[in-house]
């Protein structure tokens, strides 16, 4: 960078190049969100056969290309951004001494170099001679050049040299700047062809990175989220950004957004998606670099006694076999929330999903949140914990859970808001019965688990609440229901913090099979015995209950189903453990008719237990 191209250089030009790229990156993902929850979501509803699911599938992948266009064009518009707020600083150490150097009547020279005029006392009717100052930025040049200058005559020289030092200073800032961001903003071009690829996901990865170290003294003058700030403070934190900042901090911090209790669900949901596909696109194209897997029998025909396996296989699983695992099963989990998105709309009449929460890292056994409807404008909100031996790749039955309540709910008050939400922030033990997943003594005999998810989930529910009332002004009616080892989670969300003084941000709590809530009678943990509901069902629900009964994970051998507890036990058709949201064809079973009448209110109209 010389002296002639950053005098001439407006930042501002480059700010509007990143208004530009924000706005296409708007226009992009508003053309997503209409593919997704309007376009493929009427198609759904009335067309059928295999042109229409063809179709569907190119609207799919179409949507996937616009949203890729949205985070690779928001990424664009922070980096211009942080290259321009270089560029200016820059620019503004070399007019200040530029401007100081024309007010002595000096000149500056093209290359950035000071000439200055005769002056001093005059010897032989002179005055010392005038000359030309270059600067320098090498600190031992600098000292020498200053010396050189106490030492001459002309007082013109030193003021000379020290606007030519501030001007090489200002030409190398620039310089930098430019070596800084040309590569980043390069690395920004996509290929040229039409398809979105897992590679190309992880290099936006990849880029995000790249920026955001880039753009480090850029993003500091925005003011960062609080430390370990409580959902209000989060929430406050956020309306204080300007528009810009908002998107900036999505572009290159996607997952701290994603993670913060207490903002907006839409904004949560938009820094999650774009987590979701670069990890998608990372694990997707880390599983096709590992070499593929070899032929695993021997062949019975050359079998040699107690060597089932090749002797490929067993070299193979040893270094890539738990690594595959780890991968596919986190895609799996990934695919399943993706289908809930191609499933807004269509015959069943889901509403739009908010991602409220992913990692496929995040305690142990990954992290999802997901939500049908936005929680932030709903009259209604239940939060669904789910329980033993839950992950991310079997995530998809608890989502579809979690989507039968919103059915029925709508159904049930089909002029109400209603939002059903699958929280699975919180590492579920593993196993529930002795022998289960290998395991000699189960996981869930323990109540360490649901001990450090309680207050996560506590937080959770504080972070809905305070995200509710920035929209709407006031609270929704929400209920929390746990499944299993998810009612024990519930009875410590309940018991954290100062419970008494503050109880849990639920108006209901629904536990389905519980095995203990830590507690012998719902007072104790600051519900409203009122407002306590319980269900059981057969077959496996008895040894999962009275098993928990047993291991102590009530208090005092107190279950929530028995009646000293206090709750109301609901009717239920639940055939087994995991029958609580059994639906017959499109009629919902009793226990998920009474869950949906508690989600809306109705609770006159509720079957009790006799």
């Amino acid at each position: 960078m010389d002296y002639t191209a950053l005098s001439s250089l407006n930042p501002s030009e480059y700010e509007d190049a990143a208004d530009g790229y924000r706005t296409t990156s708007d226009m992009a993902g508003q053309a997503k969100d209409s593919l997704e929850n309007q376009t493929t979501a009427n198609m759904r509803k009335s067309l059928k056969g295999e042109a229409a699911d063809a179709a569907l599938g190119q609207l799919r992948e179409l949507a996937k290309d616009f949203h890729y266009m949205q985070v690779e064009c928001g990424l664009i518009g922070t980096a211009l951004d942080a290259f321009a707020s270089d560029m200016r600083a820059a620019k503004k150490k070399l007019d200040a001494a530029v401007e100081d150097a024309r007010a002595k009547k000096f000149t500056v020279g093209a290359d950035g170099s000071i000439g200055y005029p005769a002056a001093g006392e005059k010897t032989d009717g002179k005055a010392p001679q005038g000359g030309t100052a270059k600067g320098a930025t090498d600190e031992t040049a600098r000292a020498i050049n200053r010396q050189a200058a106490n030492f001459d005559p002309n007082p013109n020289y030193a003021y000379a040299q020290e606007c030519a030092d501030r001007i090489a200073e200002a030409l190398k800032q620039a310089t930098e700047a430019d070596e800084k961001w040309a590569p980043k903003l390069r690395s920004l071009k996509a290929d040229d062809d039409l398809t979105v690829s897992d590679s190309d996901w992880a290099d936006a990865q990849q880029d995000m990175g790249g920026v955001r170290q880039g753009a480090k003294d850029y993003l500091d003058h925005i003011k960062p989220p609080p430390k370990e700030g409580d959902p209000e403070a989060n929430a406050a934190w956020w309306k204080e950004l300007s528009k810009q900042e908002k998107a900036d901090y999505i572009s290159v911090h996607p997952a701290t957004i994603g993670a913060l209790d207490g903002l907006p669900a839409d904004a949560r949901d938009e820094a999650n998606r774009i987590v979701l596909d670069e990890k998608r696109g990372q694990y997707g194209a880390r599983l096709a670099e590992i070499p593929k897997e070899p032929t695993k029998f021997v062949d019975i025909r050359h079998a040699v006694p107690g060597m089932a396996y090749t002797g490929e296989w067993l070299a193979w699983n040893k270094k890539y076999g738990p690594e595959v695992g780890r991968l596919k099963n986190a895609l799996t989990g990934m695919d399943a929330i993706q289908n809930r998105f191609d499933s807004t709309g269509g015959v069943q009449g889901l509403p739009e999903a908010y991602l409220l929460g992913f990692d496929p890292e995040g305690k142990g056994d990954g992290k999802i949140i997901i939500a049908n409807g936005n929680p932030d404008t709903a009259d209604h909100t239940a939060v669904y914990v789910p329980g033993t031996g839950t992950d991310l790749g079997g995530i998809e039955g608890n989502i579809g859970r979690s989507e039968k309540l919103w059915r029925e709910s709508h159904r049930v008050a089909p002029g109400d808001k209603v939002s059903t939400i699958t929280w699975f922030d919180y590492d579920a033990p593993r196993s529930a019965y002795p022998g289960d997943k290998g395991d000699i003594l189960p996981e869930a005999m323990s109540d360490q688990y649901a001990e450090k998810a309680g207050p996560v989930l506590r937080q959770f529910l504080d972070g809905n609440r305070a995200a509710h009332q920035n929209a709407t002004g006031d609270a929704a009616h929400t209920t929390v229901i746990g499944h299993s080892y998810g009612s024990t989670v519930i009875g410590d969300a309940a018991k954290s913090g100062s419970f008494q003084d503050s109880p849990m941000a639920a108006d209901d709590v629904v536990v389905a099979g519980s095995p203990g809530m830590q507690a012998k009678r719902a007072a104790d943990l600051g519900i409203d015995p009122h407002h306590m509901w319980a269900m059981k069902g057969g077959g496996s629900d008895n040894f999962v209950r009275e098993g928990g009964r047993l291991v102590g994970l009530g208090d005092d051998w107190t279950i929530p189903t028995d009646k000293s507890f206090g709750a109301n036990v609901m009717k239920s058709d639940a055939k087994d453990h995991g029958g609580f949201w059994d639906e017959n064809g499109e009629k919902a079973s009793v226990s998920l008719k009474n869950q949906a009448r508690v989600i809306v209110g109705r609770y006159g109209d509720v079957t009790l237990e006799e």
